[in-house]
């Protein structure tokens, strides 16, 4: 432990001595590459019960919560890392002379214990340490505080421009000095909702010097709101890159990560965007799990994390609990072991956060879960780790998610979530790009890219599309892409009229639009698109819709408007009850040849519908189609329920491809007790059994499956395999 006095440098500057002493006992503690780079599965451990405000009474929380107990439970199931909790808002979990220590815990100290045995396992210890809603703290200088427009502090938020950064680095080197092998900082968020910040004197004095200006009062949505953006996105990096530059300047061994919020359902207020708070540390860390993200945006994440920062490790945390992290409840074996084998299949590395009961103490059932889900892993651990094959790039326009979703950016999320659930449905193999850092390089990866609903289309966004499809690319537009100015604005003319080879007469202001391919409409779209072949037959596309006057583009379908009554002119009629269709108001789908590429368009918004509560079959089946008339050839098709996920790597080394097979077998759930008709499904507690066919364009060498259990069979130039489980993967040679 580090000891109890005044932190002096020597005189030089720099760092302390006994800091220096002890950043090169932890340089030897392991050697090799760093832990997060040859980690697969860790363990987060942390008490609950004070997290919405702690007591000094309360003398029996965190009492048995013990490090050297931790490290010895995590080494026994197979942990290969230890996140242990330092510093949450009231309480520090060591002897720390900023913050008082939980008061169950009398002299020990619970990160000395952790560190030591860790060390003696070979257990990497990583210091987990609250930065956002730091209640002490704020206690002791209520100055730090982030202030509203209304000029009134924001209780529990501070500030990232106060005096907190200096009292963080102070932390951190407190810390340090144990011999920890890195941080996981979490909440670095600016708030979740309303009351926005931050409006505090500090804030105020360096916008008024960057600008020339106040701050404006409030979301005006204008160009100051612009600016303010920037601002608040600037603050948190700031905050983060002087923290991390000051860990590294006292040990550039212990590594660094910020808990991320870039992603949906994530947006402005938290004051992250998708790359720009992706990089600050070592590798970007998020999360995952049914309660918050449904089973469906469990892969999402883990692919958004890669995009954001490629190149680099990312880290999921899931949780231990049937219902949020805050229960002390434990997961059947079968859906902790599909969430985890879901997320190792993405590529990512994963901790479990097991928040142990008030007192401290570990629950053993738990621990045998565990250590039965990470022997398994160790069993599979070569087949994780390669490069992903993905032939659908999902694009994610930061930009849009901000200036057309607002304060309801859930109306952009909803077209991403829809494509993405569509591609997962009909087993495409798909990943994600961003708009931050879009470049010829990585659209080239993909062979189509969906643009769902992207309203907001930028002059560099328009030449990077252009040059891909002009190169080759096959792009496909939804909805209301294009249509909308740099601050969300309706524009009269779309910047992407060439590329879709019409222009814009108008966006319909419904949304129960519907499409029809009529028996007499010949086109090769047609015929490519109906659903299921079925001609003279509307189908509800819920969402944005474009009315499209055809240039150069070649036109199918009918986009058709809906009834309307006088109810609506009253406007009492419910918005989200559809009524039929009426007339045809243009195109429902344009294709447009550009070079060696093609931009096909489709004028409603099956991304948004199929994501919506009137998803149907048809819809996502449109986007399939769409896909395969763009890529008719892909390198692999794979055939498999609907309640299957897929992921496909490719080792081109070893001339293998591997392909992940999940099986999601939920059962039914009944009524919820509030919030209905608002449904969380039950965990699973048996593996599905389910067949797969698979074909790969250059034939199939040889096939076997991880699992002794599944029954493979050679069928032509393909295979056909059935599963029995949750999980297994097969290994194609090619």
């Amino acid at each position: 432990m580090p000891p109890r006095r005044a932190i002096h440098t020597h005189p030089g500057g720099g760092a302390p001595i006994w800091l220096l002493l002890a950043v090169a006992l932890s340089l030897t503690a392991h050697g090799g590459s760093p832990w997060f780079q040859r980690s697969k599965v860790g363990l987060e451990v942390g008490p609950t019960g004070s997290q919405f405000g702690g007591s000094a009474s309360d003398t029996g929380f965190a009492v048995r919560f013990d490090g050297g107990a931790i490290a010895r439970a995590a080494a026994k199931a197979h942990a290969e890392y230890l996140v242990l909790w330092t510093r949450e808002g009231d309480w520090a979990f060591y002897n720390s002379r900023l913050q008082p220590k939980a008061p169950g815990l009398g002299g020990r100290d619970v990160l000395r214990e952790g560190v030591e045995e860790g060390k003696r396992l070979g257990l990497p210890v990583i210091a987990y340490c609250q930065v956002q809603y730091p209640s002490q703290a704020l206690r002791e200088h209520p100055e730090w505080r982030m202030v509203g427009a209304d000029g009134k502090p924001i209780e529990g938020r501070v500030c990232y421009r106060s005096g907190y950064l200096e009292f963080m680095k102070r932390m951190v080197e407190e810390q340090l000095a144990y011999g920890i092998d890195g941080f996981h900082l979490d909440m670095v968020d600016q708030g979740f909702g309303p009351p926005y910040g931050c409006w505090c004197d500090a804030c105020q004095r360096q916008f008024q010097a960057l600008h020339g200006h106040p701050m404006p009062k409030g979301p005006t949505w204008d160009e100051e709101w612009d600016e303010m953006l920037e601002f608040r996105y600037a603050s948190s990096e700031l905050f983060e890159r002087e923290l991390a530059a000051h860990v590294r300047s006292l040990n550039p061994r212990a590594s660094l990560d910020f808990n991320y919020h870039g992603n949906p359902p994530f947006s402005w207020e938290v004051g992250q965007r998708p790359v720009q708070h992706a990089r600050n540390g070592d590798f970007v860390t998020g999360e995952t799990g049914v309660w918050g993200f449904s089973a469906l945006t469990v892969g999402l994440n883990a692919e958004f994390y890669r995009a954001a920062n490629p190149g680099h490790p990312f880290q999921i945390a899931m949780q231990r609990g049937v219902r949020m992290y805050h229960d002390q409840t434990t997961r059947p074996l079968e859906d902790l072991r599909w969430e985890l084998f879901t997320l190792l299949a993405h590529g990512g590395f994963v901790t479990i956060v097991d928040k142990t009961g008030f007192d401290g103490g570990l629950d053993p059932v738990a621990y045998e879960r565990f250590g039965q889900l990470f022997e398994s892993v160790a069993a599979r651990r070569t087949h994780f780790g390669q490069e992903p094959v993905q032939e659908v790039g999902i694009y994610y326009s930061s930009r849009t998610r901000d200036w057309v979703g607002r304060e309801k950016p859930a109306d952009f999320f909803q077209a991403f979530q829809g494509v993405h659930k569509a591609m997962v449905y009909e087993h495409i193999p798909w990943g994600v790009l961003l708009d931050e850092n879009l470049s010829a390089s990585a659209l080239a990866r993909f062979r189509v890219v969906v643009l769902p609903n992207t309203s907001i289309v930028t002059a560099r966004e328009v030449e990077l599309f252009r040059e891909y499809v002009a190169s080759g690319g096959n792009l496909l537009v939804l909805g209301s892409t294009g249509t909308r100015g740099p601050r969300g604005g309706r524009l009269a003319e779309s910047p992407l009229a060439e590329l879709v080879g019409a222009r814009v007469v108008r966006e319909l202001e419904s949304q129960d639009n519907w499409v029809r391919f009529a028996a007499a409409d010949r086109s090769e779209g047609a015929e490519r698109l109906a659903p299921g072949g079925r001609r003279d037959w509307p189908f509800l596309v819920r969402g944005p819709a474009v009315v499209y006057q055809p240039l150069t583009a070649t036109v199918a379908g009918e986009l058709m408007k809906p009834h309307r009554t006088w109810l609506h002119a009253e406007g009492r009629y419910n918005r989200d009850w559809p009524l039929s269709a009426d007339a045809p108001v243009g195109p429902a789908a344009l294709v447009h040849p550009v070079g060696k590429g093609r931009v096909l368009t489709l004028s409603a918004s099956p991304d948004w519908a199929t994501a919506s509560d009137h998803a149907t079959v048809e819809t996502r089946k449109l986007l399939a189609d769409a896909v395969r008339w763009l890529d008719p050839s892909p390198r692999i098709t794979l055939r498999a329920p609907v309640t299957v996920q897929s992921v496909v790597t490719d080792d081109p080394v070893a001339r293998t491809l591997r392909v992940h097979l999940l099986g999601y077998s939920s059962p039914p759930q009944t009524t919820p007790s509030r919030e209905r008709p608002y449904v969380l499904p039950p965990p699973i507690e048996e593996g599905p059994l389910f067949r797969v066919s698979i074909s790969v364009s250059g034939g199939i060498r040889k096939v076997s499956a991880a699992d002794p259990t599944t029954v493979v069979t050679r069928r032509g130039r393909g295979v056909e395999a059935t599963v029995s489980g949750v999980y297994d993967v097969l290994i194609l040679g090619y």
